[in-house]
């Protein structure tokens, strides 16, 4: 599947919604935050960036060339959905143009765990034992990343936050099996 298309489609999300509202007076009003939209929200947001974070962090140091491909497309993904999640967030007008979150940012999402991978990765220099790290988080991330779009999935309470899960589920079941052939590779 067309990566970008399927990043555009999930970008262009919320402003479906709100034409779909605008040229249907029937449409229901979105509906109001809940635990359930908001823990996924969150949930999303931290291991997404714990993601980038170390996608950042391994994309220069990565030796093999489809695990650093791999960090290259998992950066560019990931800084468009941090993009997405904050504009739904903060009800943002809408951009043409994706931000990409710092790293500081993206650490303030991280529990001690997700900090001290950061850290870990950090202090490893290019070579197995980095490649080998990096390949076990993304794999261990996106079971969790996985996870929560599944649970979400279960209540579906918004539109939006249903599609992004949809989206992301598939994207997410591509990269287990990207990661596992690295893996049988590396």
């Amino acid at each position: 599947m067309n990566r970008r298309l399927l990043l555009a489609s999930i970008a262009a999300l919320p402003a479906s919604r709100a034409f779909a509202q605008s040229t249907s007076p029937s449409a229901p009003a979105p509906s109001a935050s809940t635990d359930a939209r908001q823990r996924h929200l969150r949930d999303t947001m931290a291991f997404g960036s714990l993601s980038l974070l170390l996608s950042r962090i391994a994309e220069p140091k990565v030796t093999q060339p489809l695990l650093k491909q791999f960090a290259m497309f998992e950066i560019a993904e990931q800084e468009t959905i941090a993009d997405v999640l904050t504009s739904l967030q903060t009800n943002a007008a809408p951009r043409g143009v994706i931000e990409a979150p710092s790293d500081t940012t993206l650490m303030q999402h991280l529990d001690d765990t997700g900090k001290a991978s950061v850290e870990n990765l950090r202090r490893l220099n290019a070579g197995a034992e980095l490649d080998r790290d990096y390949l076990r988080y993304q794999v261990e991330g996106h079971h969790k990343l996985l996870a929560i779009q599944e649970a979400y999935l279960k209540t579906f309470d918004n539109l939006d936050e249903t599609n992004i899960a949809k989206l992301a589920s598939g994207m997410i079941k591509e990269h287990l099996v990207l990661l596992k052939k690295l893996d049988q590779t590396g």
